[in-house]
Formats: C-alpha cells, sequence, structure tokens
C-alpha cells in the first residue's frame, strides 16, 4: 500500500476528527470485531505520540501510539496497533512498526522498546526485532505476551 502517508500527532495537534477517526478505528476493531469489553480509553493518550496512517481519500487505515518511557513501563512503548479490516494483508502493520521503531531510535536512541501484544503476533514482532520477556497471559480474555526489542 504505498498510498498511505503517516504522520505523527503529539496530543494538541489531534483535531477532532482525526481524533474520532482513531479513537473510532480502535473500537471498530478492539471492542466490536475481537468482541472485548475493555477500557480503551484508558487515561493515557494525552502522553503518547499518535501514529495515523491515512490513505489519498483521508480515510484512516493504521494507527498505533507511542508511550514514553515511564507512561507505562520503564521503556519507551508501542501500544493500540491496528489495521482497518479494509487494509490488512498489504504490509501496513510492518509499516507502521518500522515507522514507530524509527521514532524510538530518533526520539529515545539507545533505548529498548517494550510492547505487550496479542499472542497470536507474536512471530510478526519477533520478525521486526521483538523477543519475547513473559509467558502468554490473558488480557480483558485474549492472549497476551510481553515483548522486548532491545537495542544493537
Amino acid at each position: 500500500m504505498t498510498d498511505v502517508v503517516f504522520r505523527w500527532y503529539d496530543w494538541h495537534a489531534l483535531d477532532a476528527d482525526t481524533l474520532y477517526g482513531l479513537l473510532r478505528l480502535r473500537a471498530d476493531v478492539f471492542i466490536v470485531e475481537q468482541q472485548c469489553a475493555y477500557a480503551d480509553i484508558d487515561g493515557l493518550d494525552p502522553r503518547c505520540l499518535h501514529l495515523c496512517g491515512h490513505d489519498t481519500d483521508g480515510n484512516l487505515l493504521a494507527y498505533l501510539r507511542l508511550l514514553p518511557p515511564g507512561v507505562k513501563v520503564p521503556q519507551v512503548a508501542i501500544g493500540r496497533l491496528v489495521v482497518h479490516p479494509s487494509a490488512r494483508g498489504g504490509g501496513l502493520g510492518r509499516r507502521a512498526m518500522r515507522e514507530a521503531l524509527m521514532q524510538c531510535a530518533e526520539r529515545y536512541p539507545g533505548q529498548s522498546v517494550f510492547l505487550s501484544g496479542q499472542a497470536h503476533l507474536q512471530r510478526f514482532y519477533a520478525s521486526l526485532g521483538f523477543a519475547p520477556i513473559s509467558a502468554p497471559y490473558l488480557e480483558d480474555g485474549i492472549p497476551h505476551i510481553d515483548m522486548l526489542r532491545k537495542t544493537p
């Protein structure tokens, strides 16, 4: 998908339409599609950087958030990676993760990167340099695993 443009936003740069779009995408996938009732709005978004991938028509197709060190865990963390169902299978999740890893290297050079990912995506995250640091566990009824990417 070469027609998707990624852009980083800090909390105060998010306009109402972009904020609505990212909250809707997260809810549509994490709550409705995955049938998981959980508190998506967890109070951390104002402290995060937000990566949005829009197509040329302005549709939000990919999203993730970057949590600075100390916000959730001691390391910088990547969370809420989501790809719109219509855009899956084209490498958009990998592109978003690479954008996030570049941002981590730029903002937090030399620091490891943490994520808590759905366990079925462990191989995907491993292909980006993440290694498991926990056994699988249930979070909101979905198997997750903590992973860490150490800086080379």
